[in-house]
């Protein structure tokens, strides 16, 4: 069995569990890590965890939202942390006490009963990678932060039967906001992060029959709202608002199984 639950998604900081269960064996993964560690704590509470349960770390990149409180977690629990070079380097290379692993495009990771697949995507950080996750009977994909879909990101997330998606904002609010024009522009550029109808059209692209749980998540706090997400995704899926779970900035979604 493989479930999941976003612990918190959005500029504020970005967190999310994943679980197999293979008989008696339970692995966890945490991908990204961006918050504090009280406040990773309270969430990971919250989900009925604690931080000692995880198996490994998976940081996506370098951004503060992502990366978060990687380093006190790793010495203080000893947890393996998978990230790229270009990550750990565009972050300050901390000393991560032997516990660093190099995560690479293409490149599988075996953890326990789940296996992660990593794959780069356009974005404006170092050596950006995002990832899906299986344990051999579900996959699901993790697609938070970047600029445009490529097809080797569309490849990368065919027959997922979940996944979390970015869907930062829509062109209309980030246009009127009151972000300065060079924010704008690299947040609304092809190193930046999705728009809702650029999330729809992937979406509409890797809809399939075993789809189970579609997720939106990182939406901008002020140049988006979950109502507009919802009306892109159920628009390009012909399906009602139900179908689509949101997830929350502060309470991230329940524990969604596949």
């Amino acid at each position: 069995m493989l479930r999941f639950k976003n612990l918190g998604s959005g500029s504020s900081g970005n967190a999310t569990v994943v679980e197999s269960h293979c008989g008696t064996r339970i692995t966890r993964l945490l991908v990204d890590c961006g918050f504090g560690l009280k406040h990773l704590d309270a969430r990971l509470a919250q989900a009925g965890l604690l931080a000692n349960q995880l198996d490994a770390v998976f940081i996506t990149h370098e951004h503060g939202d992502h990366v978060g409180c990687v380093a006190q977690l790793v010495q203080r629990e000893r947890t393996p942390v998978w990230m790229s070079h270009g990550t750990h380097a565009a972050f300050g290379a901390p000393d991560m006490h032997g516990l660093l692993r190099i995560a690479r495009d293409g490149v599988q990771i075996e953890l326990q009963g789940l296996q992660i697949h990593p794959f780069t995507v356009p974005h404006d950080a170092r050596e950006p990678l995002q990832l899906s996750c299986t344990d051999g009977a579900a996959r699901l994909g993790i697609l938070t932060d970047l600029g445009h879909a490529t097809a080797h990101v569309a490849q990368q997330l065919t027959g997922c039967q979940g996944l979390l998606l970015e869907c930062n904002h829509d062109p209309d609010l980030l246009a009127a906001s009151s972000y300065p024009a060079f924010l704008k522009k690299r947040v609304g550029g092809r190193l930046g992060h999705l728009s809702n109808p650029a999330s729809a059209a992937l979406a509409r692209e890797l809809h399939h029959g075993g789809l189970r749980h579609l997720v939106a998540a990182h939406l901008s706090q002020q140049n988006n709202r979950p109502d507009l997400a919802l009306a892109a995704l159920t628009q390009a899926l012909g399906c009602s608002n139900s179908d689509i779970g949101v997830a929350h900035a502060v309470h991230g979604t329940p524990w969604l199984t596949l």
